[in-house]
């Protein structure tokens, strides 16, 4: 059968199939610990459960406007002038079924076919795949310095006369670093002299380390008329734990604003009217839950970084943020997605390759569990490859035995 080339082109997102693995062998009843996992385990925030049965008692559940209810966008500028500093206005913001969709409407409003799309190695996976979706072509770069964190002279000399857009995740899906304020200006004042759109994904921007505070794009953009081809994207799923609600949204130039809301009108008509009340109740309500996942990252940060420091062979750069570790097992083979099969095969311990984030030879590691399962994780990915290891070793009710050189 003929099927389009777009579509025959876009891969399957590692993550969702890792996530649907888990849940597979879990119905098994196979000992899984998912250290590739990307939500936290925390509960939603009381506040938005409250919003949401509130609305569901009425009864009354209808469609929005395609660009989100007004008491979402006031919330949403609320959170803007708070973390940002940046006072924009209802026509600036349009809310999304999740970050992903905010990104992928504004990579369709501003991307033809053939344009480019720089962003820095390690990436996250739906990057490249996005930017086929539109027809156009994803141009990772990775730092020369062999860091995670990019080089503006690396991105300066990748930018072409097809280059449309630049996309900064910081801090970082999957390295977990958050790139420099020095980065950020120089970053900001090349795509406003070079006239690039630069989408910055800040869905992580609240969850860092070491008293760290996050970076607002804005203070050192010159241009913020309606020209401004500044686009940040962020949501509820991260920082608040609400990953199930797909609730994320994007603050752009109104011209953009309508015409992503366009896109999403015939893609998917408005976000949830549900989740959007939800995202209400967490954008204006108690806000502790967000530093009390924050800590909890921040702890199951260091226990990670002490079992890896203690498995002989791997490196690893400690992250900023998130809730991910990008360790180098480079000296247990370069193919990344055989390692992790062998993981999973031998010890039911899933992470995800490194080569979906454009870095083989590299293991994403997830600190969104339980401070047991990450010990229990890294024991069994340590049991796994140490050729010195006892023969045998016991996981529940499950006798593995090493039957491999």
């Amino acid at each position: 059968m003929n099927y389009s080339l777009i579509g025959k082109s876009i891969r399957e997102s590692a993550t969702l199939k890792l996530n649907a693995t888990t849940a597979a062998l879990r119905a098994k009843g196979e000992p899984v610990i998912h250290l590739g996992g990307g939500e936290p385990k925390s509960k939603a925030p009381l506040d938005a459960i409250t919003n949401a049965a509130a609305l569901l008692s009425t009864g009354e559940v209808r469609y929005t406007p395609a660009d989100g209810i007004p008491a979402l966008k006031q919330a949403i500028i609320q959170y803007t002038e708070t973390f940002y500093g940046q006072q924009v206005a209802p026509e600036n913001v349009i809310a999304s079924g999740g970050a992903k969709q905010a990104l992928m409407i504004c990579l369709q409003a501003i991307l033809n076919p053939g344009d480019e799309v720089i962003f820095p190695v390690p990436y996250w996976v739906s990057y490249p795949e996005m930017a086929r979706l539109c027809g156009a072509i994803p141009v990772p770069v990775l730092p020369g310095d062999g860091s995670f964190n990019p080089v503006l002279a690396d991105i300066e000399k990748s930018i072409t006369v097809n280059t449309r857009a630049v996309i900064i995740n910081s801090p970082n899906n999957p390295s977990g670093v958050m790139y420099s304020e020095l980065f950020v200006a120089d970053i900001v004042e090349l795509c406003e002299k070079k006239n690039l759109f630069l989408i910055m994904d800040d869905i992580y921007h609240r969850l860092i380390f070491d008293g760290k505070k996050p970076i607002s794009c804005y203070q050192y953009a010159k241009d913020m008329s309606e020209g401004s081809k500044l686009v940040v994207i962020n949501g509820v799923s991260k920082q608040y734990a609400m990953t199930g609600f797909r609730l994320g949204w994007a603050v752009v130039n109104k011209n953009l604003r309508q015409i992503m809301t366009n896109i999403q009108a015939h893609q998917t008509s408005g976000p949830s009217v549900i989740s959007q009340q939800a995202a209400v109740g967490a954008l204006n309500g108690d806000q502790s839950g967000v530093e009390s996942l924050r800590l909890t990252l921040e702890n199951n940060r260091k226990v990670m970084l002490e079992q890896l420091n203690s498995l002989n062979g791997v490196k690893v750069t400690k992250p900023d943020g998130t809730f991910y570790c990008f360790a180098d097992f480079n000296a247990f083979g370069k193919d990344s997605t055989k390692l992790a099969l062998f993981l999973l095969e031998k010890v039911f311990v899933i992470t995800v390759p490194g080569v979906e984030f454009g870095l083989d030879g590299f293991l994403r590691l997830s600190t969104c569990g339980s401070i047991k399962e990450i010990i229990e994780g890294i024991k069994r990915i340590k049991w796994a490859l140490d050729p010195d290891a006892p023969s045998e070793l016991y996981v529940e009710d499950h006798k593995l035995v090493r039957n491999w050189k």
